[in-house]
């Protein structure tokens, strides 16, 4: 079984036993979270698509760990001008590992 969730402002296609990493969340190691708008949930051909989301479902996930991604470096150049900037950036990141899906 698998399901569509939005968080972040992005969609992720998740299993049960996918790990992937999320815009990040304030909950603490160890705890478990739940994600409400469930886009779409699936297995095989028994597809269930939501208008925006499918009631009665959720996704659970745990929550393995906080980070933050690599750095981005961000060039601005301007020929014969004299002018150069440069600048980075680093993403907050939560690490998250699906345990249950729970479809309507």
């Amino acid at each position: 079984m698998y399901a569509v969730i939005k968080t972040g402002g992005k969609q992720y296609k998740v299993a049960q036993g996918d790990t992937l990493k999320i815009e990040s969340l304030t909950a603490e190691v160890g705890s478990v979270v739940s994600f409400d708008e469930v886009l779409m949930v699936g297995e095989g051909e028994q597809i269930k698509v939501g208008t925006p989301t499918v009631a009665g479902s959720a996704v659970k996930a745990e929550v393995l760990g906080h980070g933050r991604g690599d750095k981005i470096r961000i060039v601005k150049h301007r020929r014969r001008k004299h002018y150069h900037k440069e600048q980075g950036h680093r993403q907050n990141f939560t690490e998250v590992k699906i345990t249950e899906i729970v479809g309507a």
